[in-house]
C-alpha cells in the first residue's frame, strides 16, 4: 500500500557539515541503488564529471570538492553528486511567476508520489550568499530564493529523451548560487547544457518575469508566458499527458488575469492541484516566493509553514495526505523517520501506460522485480 505520509526538514548550515552528512548518510544508500540500477556506472568517469564543473559551473568547483570529502569521497559518489550526464529521471510541476507595480510572486505546485521525494528545505551560505529552496539530489534545488530576491523553479519538460549535460537541479542551484537577476540567470541557462528536457519560470525583486524550455544537451527557449507545466512548444509529443493533465493545467494557467497576492490561492485548488497520491501524481507542497520580501510559503496539504531567508527556522512537519483535514504536523525533532528508499524503483513507463489504458492501479503496484528498470523524480 501506498505511504501517504511525507516528513519535511527545514534545516540551515552555511557551508557542508554535520547536518549535509547526516543527511547523506540517510539518503546515499537510496540514491547508489537508483544510480546503479539507471546505468550511472556506465557513465562519465570522475575525472570528466569535475572538469565539466570546472568548465560550465567554475564558482561550485570548490564546494563540489567539499561535498564529495563530507560524502566519503568515493568515486561512485563524486560522479553522482556532479549530476553530469546522469540517469532520466521524470516528474511533474505547475509553474507561474506573475508581477505588478509593488508585487511579485513566483509559485510552484510539485505533483508526485509521497514517498519518492526528499522533503528538504535547505538554506545555505555556501559561497557567501544565502539561498534556501527544496533540496533535490542531496545539492540541487527544484525550486529556491537568494539574497538578490532571484527566484527560480522547475518543471519536467515532458519527453525523456536525453543530451550531454548536467542534472536540471543542479543548475537551478548554480543559478541562485551566482546570479542576482532574470537577465543574469537567463546567460547561464543559456550557456550550461541541460541534460534532459526541462521547464524554468524565474522572477526577480525589480519584478522581471520569465519562463524558458531548456532542451537536453543544450538550448534554450524564451518563452511568451512566466508560465510551465509538463510539455514544451516545437518539440516531440510530450510523455503521459493524459497521466499528468500537462495541457489542462497550462491552460488555465495561461487564461489567468489576477494580482500577484491572489496566485497562490489557484494553486490550491483544481485542475492544478493534484489530488492523486495512490498513482503517484499528488501535490506535495505548493511554495510561494516572494522576491521583495525573500519568503517562501509552503502550503503543506493545507496548512502554511512561512519561512524568510532572514529568519530562517529550522523544525519539521510530518503530513499525512490520506487526511482531508489538510493538517501537516510540527515536530520539534531535527529530522524524521521517512523512508523513501522506493524513489529507486518505480518504473514510470508501466504507471503511464497503464493510466492511459484506463487501468491504473495503486502506486505500490510498481515496485519493480530485481530486473525491471527504475526511474527517479524530479
Amino acid at each position: 500500500m501506498t505511504q501517504m505520509t511525507l516528513t519535511f526538514d527545514a534545516v540551515s548550515e552555511a557551508t557542508p557539515g554535520p547536518k549535509w552528512a547526516a543527511r547523506w548518510a540517510r539518503s546515499w544508500p537510496s540514491y547508489e541503488a537508483w544510480f546503479i540500477a539507471r546505468g550511472g556506472d556506465n557513465g562519465p568517469s570522475r575525472t570528466d564529471c569535475r572538469t565539466a564543473i570546472e568548465r560550465y559551473m567554475p564558482e561550485l568547483t570548490t564546494v563540489y570538492d567539499r561535498l564529495v570529502a563530507v560524502a566519503g569521497g568515493s568515486d561512485r559518489a563524486a560522479r553522482f553528486l556532479s549530476t553530469w550526464c546522469p540517469p532520466t529521471y521524470l516528474g511533474g510541476c505547475s509553474l507561474a511567476a506573475i508581477a505588478s507595480k509593488k508585487h511579485v510572486r513566483l509559485v510552484r505546485n510539485y505533483d508526485l508520489s509521497p514517498e519518492l521525494n526528499e522533503g528538504l528545505l535547505l538554506r545555505t551560505q555556501w559561497l557567501g550568499r544565502p539561498v534556501m529552496g527544496m533540496v533535490e539530489f542531496l545539492w540541487g534545488l527544484s525550486d529556491g530564493i537568494n539574497d538578490a530576491g532571484l527566484s527560480v523553479a522547475l518543471a519536467y519538460g515532458g519527453r525523456s529523451e536525453t543530451g550531454v549535460g548536467f542534472g536540471i537541479t543542479t543548475i537551478v542551484r548554480y543559478v541562485l548560487e551566482t546570479c542576482n537577476t532574470v537577465d543574469d540567470a537567463l546567460a547561464v541557462l543559456d550557456r550550461v547544457p541541460s541534460h534532459m528536457a526541462y521547464n524554468l519560470v524565474l522572477a526577480d525583486a525589480s519584478g522581471r518575469t520569465a519562463s524558458v524550455e531548456m532542451a537536453p544537451g543544450g538550448g534554450m527557449t524564451k518563452m511568451p508566458l512566466a508560465v510551465a507545466t509538463n510539455h514544451q512548444g516545437g518539440a516531440p509529443a510530450a510523455d503521459r499527458p493524459t497521466f499528468t493533465r500537462t495541457f489542462e493545467r497550462r491552460s488555465h494557467l495561461e487564461k489567468l488575469q489576477i494580482k500577484p497576492r491572489k496566485l497562490n490561492r489557484q494553486f490550491l485548488k483544481a485542475p492544478l492541484l493534484q489530488d492523486r497520491y495512490e498513482q503517484g501524481f499528488g501535490t506535495l507542497f505548493t511554495a510561494e516566493y516572494d522576491p521583495k520580501a525573500l519568503t517562501l510559503g509552503l502550503t503543506l496539504n493545507g496548512e502554511r509553514w512561512d519561512q524568510a531567508l532572514d529568519n530562517f527556522t529550522e523544525g519539521q512537519r510530518v503530513v499525512n495526505y490520506a487526511n482531508n483535514s489538510g493538517l501537516a504536523q510540527s515536530i520539534d525533532a531535527p529530522y524524521g523517520d521517512v523512508d523513501w528508499s522506493k524513489a529507486a524503483s518505480v518504473d514510470w513507463t508501466r504507471v503511464a501506460q497503464d493510466y492511459a489504458d484506463g487501468k491504473g492501479q495503486n502506486i505500490s503496484a510498481y515496485f519493480p522485480h530485481a530486473d525491471t528498470g527504475t526511474q527517479r523524480f524530479a
